[in-house]
């Protein structure tokens, strides 16, 4: 089992037929964080509670992520979103799952933060990189 970052396949066909709306207003999106355990990567089509996380002050299927309206970056279109903190957290993770719970929690891409992050009744927060053509959480090149 095993974490690899990636933009989810089943997403780039999805775009092509317009499930997702990343414009302020549009679809609804969440990040949801998950153990070691965890199976998650390109091949990932929907949000699943197998191996999710869990403890103090974080719920199954995570939190709302704040959509920021796509640009692009030279002639790269980039979507970011705004930082996440799950606060007063007793939580580890190891990586996380953004879904789109406007299309039935379709997979946006998965996330894997290299080693277990912890949090003991502290703040755990999702620091999202600038939205560039080399950094952006979601790019299209």
């Amino acid at each position: 089992m095993a974490i690899t970052s990636a933009i989810c396949t089943s997403f780039k066909q999805e775009l092509l037929v317009g499930t997702h709306n990343f414009t302020n207003g549009g679809n609804s999106f969440k990040l949801a964080l998950y153990t070691s355990s965890a199976t998650l990567g390109a091949s990932t089509t929907a949000y699943t509670t197998s191996n999710e996380s869990s403890g103090t002050n974080y719920t199954a299927k995570g939190a709302a992520l704040t959509n920021v309206t796509p640009t692009t970056s030279g002639t790269t279109a980039v979507c970011d979103f705004s930082d996440l903190t799950f606060a007063s957290a007793t939580v580890t993770a190891r990586g996380a799952l953004i879904f789109n719970t406007s299309a039935s929690d379709k997979a946006v891409c998965a996330l894997n933060f290299g080693s277990d992050k912890s949090s003991s009744a502290g703040d755990f927060t999702i620091v999202f990189p600038s939205p560039t053509a080399t950094g952006a959480i979601i790019r299209l090149a």
